[in-house]
């Protein structure tokens, strides 16, 4: 397979915020593994078809990237691929596995069902505000944007109070292009001060969340977990945890909306609903950067040599629109099952807290939709606006009406 001779700049444009890129259809046919330069001028490796992501993603070879390890995604220093909680945190083999394990008790099954009337009762309240001050509202600030920070902040045990600096250093952490290398550092040093302080608090006083869990855990050799391995993981815990299923409610709502038809399918049969969420996570063409992944060593992939020290960037957004995976992979199918999109990723690093990001938007799924039967989008879905600039993909504002 022949790759492209000139580097495509990564991301890729699209058109409209819920389209993907055309250039997707004609990579997976004809360049599945693509030369392209990431906002920080490096060069790196799209993987765009559904195998090969698959394969990249599940390979225990294959490790994350880190400070001076692989192509630098953004030119400044600072944003989330390149903390110092990429060298801290255990990246791959038994200490990773380890590190999941503890952090995997707090995202059973179990669990989300214990939290999911918390998660409804806040969204109704969020919709109660919404409704008394009347429409048309934006979704995303309103509900989308409020109800995830609350949430990680309960498991975090933060004070409510608190959420809104939470949600600024998220939005600071993940930036590629907005922030200086300046801003996302000072950031990064102020939520590490805070929760240098909330872990000492803990261990003073321990509650029912994560952090005072995790200070009662030992290591492999039987040690305390380091306060920068708890302030790491708690850092970990909200970028992973917030800014993702914020943005990812306001796009699944504008593409249920954007073809009222679907809307209308779920009002009459409320059992399409956990279906629903799974084919808005497979459809969302706005998903942000992907996950980055560094050879160690010589790889085929697509009838492609990637040479060692190759990084790798690998689209799951393009690879959940691969027709060879999916059929009618275009189209948005409330029905569809099995659905087995990558929107999580894949193998030891796909992401810890899907069952918590899969009840929330469940969650707010019905509670709209037992609320507010005749929403409707405020505006065109061709007039609604991408985030520019993070990590993570999603719309600047959901505008609604009821």
């Amino acid at each position: 397979m022949t790759q492209v001779e000139e580097p495509l700049r990564y991301p890729i444009p699209a058109g409209n915020a819920l389209d993907p890129p055309e250039e997707w259809a004609r990579l997976r046919d004809r360049c599945p593994v693509a030369h392209v330069t990431l906002p920080s001028g490096d060069g790196a490796t799209l993987v765009t078809r559904y195998d090969d992501v698959r394969q990249v993603l599940s390979d225990p070879r294959f490790t994350r990237t880190g400070p001076g390890r692989g192509a630098r995604v953004s030119a400044e220093d600072g944003g989330v691929f390149d903390s110092e909680m990429a060298s801290v945190l255990p990246q791959h083999g038994p200490e990773h596995l380890r590190w999941r394990r503890m952090i995997g008790k707090w995202f059973t099954a179990k669990r989300m069902n214990a939290l999911r009337p918390g998660i409804e009762a806040m969204a109704e309240r969020l919709v109660d505000d919404m409704v008394a001050q009347g429409g048309p509202a934006d979704l995303k600030a309103g509900l989308g944007f409020p109800l995830p920070v609350w949430v990680i902040c309960d498991m975090l045990g933060v004070p409510d109070a608190d959420r809104d600096r939470f949600a600024h250093w998220s939005d600071m952490l993940l930036s590629m292009t907005r922030f200086s290398q300046e801003e996302m550092r000072a950031a990064h040093a102020e939520f590490g001060a805070y929760l240098a302080a909330h872990i000492a608090a803990k261990r003073a006083e321990p509650g029912d969340d994560i952090l005072s869990a995790l200070i009662a855990e030992t290591d492999a050799e039987g040690n305390p977990l380091s306060d920068v391995v708890l302030i790491s993981t708690g850092i970990g815990l909200l970028v992973a945890g917030h800014e993702t299923t914020a943005n990812m409610i306001a796009k699944m709502v504008a593409m249920l909306l954007a073809d009222r038809s679907r809307w209308e399918r779920l009002l009459e049969d409320r059992s399409l609903v956990r279906t629903a969420v799974e084919e808005a996570l497979r459809m969302d063409a706005n998903s942000g950067f992907g996950m980055v992944r560094y050879f160690d060593e010589d790889v085929e992939l697509a009838g492609t040599v990637l040479p060692a020290g190759t990084t790798a960037v690998c689209s799951m957004a393009a690879a959940n629109r691969d027709e060879s995976a999916f059929a009618d992979a275009s189209e948005m199918d409330l029905h569809r099952s099995p659905n087995p999109h990558l929107a999580f990723g894949a193998g030891a690093h796909a992401c810890i807290g899907q069952p918590l990001a899969r009840t929330e938007l469940q969650a707010v799924l019905d509670v709209l939709l037992r609320r507010l039967p005749t929403l409707e989008l405020a505006v065109g879905a061709e007039d609604l606006r991408r985030v520019e600039g993070l990590v993570v993909g999603g719309l600047t504002e959901l505008p609604v009406r009821w």
